[in-house]
């Protein structure tokens, strides 16, 4: 009796060793014994039991990463600039997305910060709110560049907020004021 129990559990594992599913816009990436053997995509999938194991598993969605920048203007007004980047795992570079960067999120906010904080510098901040576009721009080549060798496309960089110093505001809006009064005066 034990012995028929202990095939049964030992048929039950093998099954559930052998099958396994990926869902749908995600991939699993399989290895045996350490060694990268392929990508699986969405479905109901093999791998032979105790042998090969799935190693992780990779969203195919667009992800968004929201990064903010304190930089500072030609005219010595600091500001924060909130950049929004749009991204998702190319699918047949699953490999690269998985095994060439262990986070993808820290690599993008670097090169997020490198390239805001060399084109901001060059603006004084009455053409950070005019050029944000040239921003998103600038950036998103920069990015797609540099993250298509890992296995990534970045969809979408947009310019999403710019704040600059609360002294800064309060005094832009006394000078609009005063600029204001001016012509009603007149």
């Amino acid at each position: 009796m034990l012995y028929y129990i202990f095939i049964i559990l030992f048929i039950t594992l093998i099954l559930f060793g052998t099958f396994f599913i990926v869902k749908q816009q995600s991939a699993a990436v399989v290895e045996r014994f350490g060694k990268f053997t392929g990508t699986r995509q969405s479905g109901l999938q093999l791998k032979i039991p105790i042998i090969d194991r799935v190693a992780g598993r990779l969203s195919l969605r667009i992800q968004q990463l929201d990064v903010v920048v304190e930089t500072k203007t030609k005219d010595d007004v600091f500001v924060k600039v909130k950049v929004s980047v749009q991204y998702k795992v190319i699918k047949d570079k699953v490999y690269d997305a998985f095994y060439k960067l262990d986070f993808p999120q820290d690599q993008i906010t670097s090169y997020v910060f490198d390239v805001v904080r060399a084109e901001v510098p060059k603006m004084i901040l009455d053409d950070v709110f005019e050029k944000k576009d040239d921003i998103a721009i600038a950036v998103k080549g920069e990015l797609n560049e540099a993250m298509k060798n890992y296995g990534f496309d970045i969809i979408k960089t947009l310019v999403t907020d710019i704040d600059p110093d609360a002294q800064v505001k309060e005094s832009m809006n006394r000078i609009n004021a005063s600029e204001r009064e001016k012509v009603a005066a007149q």
